[in-house]
């Protein structure tokens, strides 16, 4: 009897570089969750970050930060982070993360549309 292996290929994880911007994004959203942001970011952007999903989309151009993607989470879909790819070096760029209340969007302390 011949075994056939299959070897699967292992997907290479993509590279997170956050905006300096970022961090004060962050402060501006409650501390408890904070863990809950970068838990769902590495989750969601590590592998496959250009794939539409339910809670992933690309965005309309022109965004705000010149993003072309964003990711939706947490409680009712508050939190999103809005990013951009670069496939030659796989890097996924954080470019900002938000806290949508109500029908608006806020990044920090200011509203922006998307």
């Amino acid at each position: 009897m011949v075994r056939i292996m299959a070897i699967m290929a292992r997907r290479q994880p993509y590279i997170l570089a956050f905006a300096s911007a970022v961090t004060r994004h962050l402060h501006a959203i409650e501390a408890k969750y904070h863990t809950l942001v970068h838990e769902k970011i590495s989750e969601q952007l590590r592998f496959e970050p250009g794939v539409a999903t339910t809670n992933r989309k690309p965005l309309r151009q022109p965004a705000p930060f010149a993003a072309t993607w964003e990711i939706r989470f947490g409680p009712e879909n508050r939190y999103r982070v809005l990013y951009d790819i670069d496939e030659q070096s796989r890097t996924v760029q954080i470019l900002a993360i938000g806290e949508k209340r109500r029908e608006r969007l806020f990044i920090g302390d200011e509203e922006v549309q998307l």
